[in-house]
This record gives C-alpha cells, structure tokens and sequence, in this order.
C-alpha cells in the first residue's frame, strides 16, 4: 500500500548562495535528471515556507480582515484589491530597481552601438587613441547584453513569483470561504462558479504583476528616448512620439472591447 505522505526533496534555492541565485544554478540537478528521463512527481522539490499556502493565505486573509474592519467604520464596502496592494506592495515595489536596471541597460546598448558604428564611419583607422575608445564601446556593449540577459531573467523569475503568491494566497481564501459558505450562499452559487475562479480568474495575477511596473517605467523610458532622438535628428522626432501618444487610449479602448466580449 502506498504511503500517504511521501519524502520531498528540499528546496536547494533555500541555500543556495548569491551567485547560484543570479544564475539559478540550484536548478542544475533537476535540469540534469530531465535530460536523462522524463520527470516524475519524486523529482520535485519542497515549496519553500515562504511560498507556503498556509502561510499566504493566513497573511492575505489578516490583512482582508482588517479591510473589512475599517470598511464596517467608514459605512463602505470593502475592497479586496486594498487587502492585496497592502499586504504585497513593499516587496513587489522592490522589484521595481530590476526594471529599472533593464531599462536603463537597454537605453544604453544603442548608444554604444552608435558609437562603435560611427568610429568604423568617420575615423581613420591609423587613430589609435579613437581604436582604444572603439574598444571601451565594445566592451560596454558586451557588458550590457550580459548584463540584460541577466537583468531579464531575474526580474521576470521574482514578478512571476509575486504573481504566484498572490494567486496561491487568493485560491487559499476563495477555497476557505466555500467551506463556510451557508447552505442558502451554496444555493447562490454553483461548483462552477467557484472552479472557475479557482482555475482561470486568480491566473491573471501572474500576468498583471509582470508588466505592472512598465506603468511608470515606460514614462520615463519615453522621456530618455525622445531625448536621445532629438539629439540625433532634431524635432522630427516628435511625430513618431506623436503617434504613439495617439496610440495608448485607442488601445485601450480595444482592450476594454476585447475583455467584454470575450
């Protein structure tokens, strides 16, 4: 007979140092069972405490309590989405220095590529301190597509973390309300009802918490950008920032008809 509790692995990221966290080389192991078979649900490591179900619901659900506290005072109703930017704000806006890093890494790779393409078309090869300069380009341009490989893999790995927190700590309060719900609610509300929630609403926290920050990053990006171009071709750079501007609220308008339809 099977036992009921099987022995996990545990969580190699729990001790893993600072490089192998950069890197994700705590992985290697379970990378290198997969590529010699399939993997099986004994492979699978331990979910670290932090990301705990128990311990993201009760977090969640405290912070949903006094929500509903202070609404009850202020003759209101109660707003969940205050409950999660409360409890999950400060480390998500952690987050925010990766995006910006990205950014600004991105920014700056073209520049050195203009840079490096222009010492080809207007210096003379025989120009030893511009050979040294075109070097230094080189090598800024290298260090910043490592620099982003890494930037991009570490910010999309903790905003899809955050993501999972919140709809791992979501499906622990939905799933606790439908164990006390009355027996008149449970006539209100089908099994459907409440699978789907569990299975399709809550996976739009993993999707919101990665492009969240692009709302004040994108801005500021915008603004460096629209600098470097007039610097390059002068105010004809503005029709094209134009049409983007003209872009964003017809987009959005697409996207609210596209929500309600679908």
């Amino acid at each position: 007979m099977e036992p009921l509790s099987k022995d996990v692995k545990n969580n190699p990221s729990a001790k893993a140092n600072i490089l192998s966290q950069i890197f994700f080389w705590w992985l290697n192991p379970l990378f290198s069972i997969g590529y010699k078979r399939r993997l099986e649900e004994d492979d699978m490591y331990s979910v670290l405490p932090e990301d705990g179900s128990n311990r993201l619901g009760e977090e969640l659900q405290s912070h949903w309590d006094h929500e509903v506290r202070k609404a009850a005072k202020e003759l209101r109703e109660p707003k969940l989405s205050k409950a999660i930017i409360k409890c999950y704000w400060k480390p998500y806006a952690v987050l925010g220095i990766f995006t910006v890093m990205e950014e600004a890494i991105k920014v700056i790779q073209p520049v050195f590529l203009g840079k490096l393409i222009r010492y080809f078309e207007q210096v003379e090869p025989q120009d030893t301190a511009a050979l040294h300069e075109a070097y230094g380009y080189a090598a800024g341009l290298s260090l910043c597509t490592f620099g982003l490989a890494v930037m991009h893999h570490l910010y999309f790995y903790h905003v899809q973390r955050a993501g999972m927190k919140i709809r791992v700590a979501m499906c622990h309060i939905i799933y606790k309300k439908a164990l006390c719900l009355s027996s008149t609610a449970m006539g209100q509300t089908t099994t459907g009802q409440i699978v789907n929630l569990l299975s399709n609403d809550v996976n739009k926290f993993d999707e919101v918490t990665i492009f969240l920050h692009y709302l004040w990053v994108g801005p500021l990006q915008a603004a460096v950008v629209t600098g470097l171009l007039w610097q390059e071709i002068g105010p004809s750079c503005l029709a094209g920032m134009a049409v983007l501007v003209f872009l964003m609220p017809l987009q959005t308008v697409f996207g609210r008809l596209f929500s309600s339809f679908r």
